[in-house]
């Protein structure tokens, strides 16, 4: 991936890390209603938030290359 990808890259996963945040946010606010979708929503939270931190890495290590 070129540094420019690279850089799109962890500006789309930000982007979406912002809104499974506050997708966990809201659910825990209505809590107990809904409280079915927490491993869910978690995961995908989870899955988000490391695929930006691998990104922010990788994006670290080419412009240190």
């Amino acid at each position: 991936m070129t540094l420019e990808e690279l850089e799109a890259r962890v500006k789309k996963l930000s982007l979406r890390a912002t809104d499974a945040k506050m997708n966990l946010h809201d659910l825990s606010e209505e809590l107990p209603t809904d409280w079915q979708k927490i491993p869910e929503v978690a995961a995908t939270t989870y899955q988000i938030f490391k695929d930006l931190d691998e990104a922010r890495k990788a994006l670290k290590a080419a412009k240190q290359a």
